[in-house]
């Protein structure tokens, strides 16, 4: 660990470094992060870029007083590192570790939750005007990135802290390169004679001549915004944030750690709505991560080592990837959209293959969803790939746009259940609850990698809205048993005594745990892989109910309104309840924590160890309880 930074355990101490030793304080930091993602995995990229305006907003602010508003929240590292936790930087992402993004359960640091994008404004004007109404001085800024410009939360709040004339700054940090030759002298030298407090108070008192001597005052400060306007026109893009009533700065080299710290001096005293626009290059001090700042985004530590796998392990996200290409290839009218996630989704090879059918329209998925009901009724089969976290931002366009219409939109919901390392901001476990109460839209979990394949052929083979959710993970094989059909489910194994119904690709846990289930208690049981959990396969459920005595469901969601609920719902009204036992397992309503998937599903009962633990218990209960069920 670096000289000065082993001196750093709360901003305060990072306020007694000169200016020059916060150069060599970025450099520890920026050593300190690459070291520990090296072996843990994170958001490497983003935190490198951002490094030096963490610590100037550390440096010039009393962020134990004044609020810092992250957008997202992967570039966070360091200021978790500058807050008290740089030991603890060692067990980020890690089950019983901290968080990869903000979390006031760690730090009075940490204001909010932040996990999603273009939002940071929208929290940080709400407690801009909270301190407004109550009469307190805390400043309040947001830290956005270039990306949270393409969401449209993010421009209505724009719109409103302009209006309101709040008092709040926002960072806008851009680490697009297009813009990186506007970073100059003269634009430095310009954003110093307008951040000037003299040029300021001169403004101010322009104010007060005005109401005094409204026509001489008018005239002259008339004048001296034209001057500015047509400075700022001819030398820096931030009219835009000018006409939404913003007072702009920049931009700054986001590196010049003497210029940040002097320019947010003489703004942060301001008053109103003001945006510091800086310049990044992410992954900055990693030459591989700014080459290919995308690979370096979220980053396995497997992008370190320099052995490469004998045998490359195929994710769920791979199938589909080279599944949709090949349909692509048979049918011209396929087209994929994503919101910003075109490695993440497995896209990016169907954009390399189709440019021309190929959508992104950044972070902004309500659009998303409209957009592709636009261009099924235009007559193309669109596809978006979304992650599950992420569509819950776009739940009114699914059902008024997509599902009310009846518009053959496939959606491939991908880091469906549990995610692991990204926790709470990004598990997907919401997904079933409230997509399988949808009218005319189909769910579907696919169990292996062939019941993925089928389910996408399926769906385009479908001219109505439909819905495949599978997990981040490695894939399983297994031949499949039976043909994909409407609401069809697959029956891997028949039996007499109970039955477990699994919706997804915890089947192979199930049927490990199940055959223990058999060598103990002796029991002949089924085994389904259900496919969909909306519409479900009444007939074979009501056929199942006159054979099993005992029925199982297991899903990798809330149980609240989930998969296991439909089952029960659809027995409550054949009348088949309560002759019929159905025991559920799941995940009981809880926002899920971070940390190895594997390790998350052992925790919450979904390995094989669980699921037969869960069954046990139950079979137990049944045979020495009221019911003897085995008898």
């Amino acid at each position: 660990m670096g000289r000065l930074l082993k001196k750093i355990t709360s901003p305060q101490q990072l306020r007694k470094l000169t200016l020059e030793e916060l150069n060599q304080l970025a450099a520890e930091i920026r050593t300190r992060i690459i070291e520990v993602v090296s072996r843990r995995g994170g958001h490497l990229a983003s935190s490198l870029g951002a490094v030096e305006i963490i610590i100037s907003l550390h440096y010039v602010f009393n962020t134990s007083y004044d609020k810092i508003v992250f957008d997202v929240g992967h570039q966070t590292y360091a200021h978790k590192i500058l807050t008290g936790r740089n030991q603890e930087f060692e067990q980020i992402r890690q089950y019983g570790g901290i968080s990869g993004f903000p979390s006031p359960l760690e730090s009075e640091f940490d204001t909010f939750f932040t996990g999603h994008a273009s939002n940071a404004i929208s929290l940080a004007l709400g407690l801009a005007e909270a301190k407004r109404c109550l009469g307190e001085k805390e400043k309040v800024i947001a830290v956005i990135g270039d990306g949270s410009l393409t969401g449209g939360e993010c421009f209505e709040a724009l719109n409103n802290a302009g209006h309101l004339k709040s008092d709040i700054l926002v960072v806008f940090n851009h680490n697009e390169m297009s813009i990186a030759p506007s970073v100059g002298a003269l634009s430095s030298y310009f954003n110093k004679l307008i951040s000037w407090p003299v040029y300021n108070r001169f403004k101010n008192s322009l104010d007060n001549l005005i109401e005094k001597v409204p026509g001489f005052g008018r005239a002259i400060k008339s004048r001296l915004q034209k001057l500015e306007e047509l400075a700022k026109a001819v030398f820096v893009p931030g009219i835009f944030f000018e006409e939404l009533g913003f007072r702009y700065f920049g931009p700054l080299d986001g590196h010049n750690l003497k210029l940040l710290v002097e320019t947010l001096r003489r703004i942060s005293s301001l008053p109103g709505a003001k945006i510091l626009h800086v310049v990044t290059k992410k992954g900055k001090g990693l030459r591989r991560a700014e080459e290919n700042p995308e690979d370096f985004h979220s980053a396995s530590r497997h992008l370190f080592q320099n052995k490469k796998s004998e045998v490359k392990k195929i994710t769920y996200t791979d199938v589909f990837s080279h599944k949709l290409i090949e349909l692509a290839g048979q049918n011209e009218k396929i087209v994929a959209l994503t919101a910003a996630m075109p490695k993440g989704t497995g896209l990016d090879r169907f954009a390399q293959k189709y440019p021309q059918r190929f959508f992104d329209v950044g972070i902004a998925e309500q659009h998303l969803l409209s957009f592709a009901s636009g261009l099924y009724r235009g007559g193309l089969r669109p596809l978006v790939a979304i992650y599950s976290t992420f569509l819950q931002r776009a739940y009114d366009q699914l059902i008024e746009d997509i599902a009310l219409q009846k518009n053959g939109v496939v959606l491939a919901v991908d880091r469906a259940g549990v995610v692991g390392e990204d926790g709470p901001t990004h598990q997907g476990m919401f997904d079933i609850c409230w997509a399988r109460t949808i009218p005319n839209l189909a769910v579907v979990a696919p169990a292996y990698r062939q019941d993925l394949e089928a389910a996408l052929e399926f769906a385009f083979s479908q001219n109505r809205p439909l819905l495949i959710r599978y997990p981040k993970d490695y894939v399983q094989e297994r031949l499949p048993r039976a043909s994909f059909g409407w609401a069809r489910a697959e029956v891997i194994k028949k039996g007499e005594d109970i039955a477990i119904l699994v919706l997804g690709t915890l089947l192979a846990e199930a049927e490990k745990a199940l055959g223990r289930v058999e060598k103990e208690f002796g029991l002949s049981v089924w085994l389904v892989n259900m496919r969909f959990a909306q519409p479900l396969d009444e007939g074979f459920l009501e056929e199942l109910a006159q054979k099993a005595k005992v029925i199982f469901t297991l899903e990798e969601g809330f149980l609240e309104g989930g998969f296991g609920s439909a089952i029960l719902e659809f027995y409550q009204r054949r009348g088949i309840l309560p002759k019929l036992v159905v025991e559920r397992l799941g995940i009981d309503s809880q926002f899920v924590t971070f940390g190895p998937r594997a390790v998350i599903l052992e925790k919450l009962g979904l390995n094989s160890e669980g699921i037969y633990k869960f069954v046990r218990k139950k079979i137990e209960a049944l045979n020495y309880g009221k019911i003897n069920f085995l008898s």
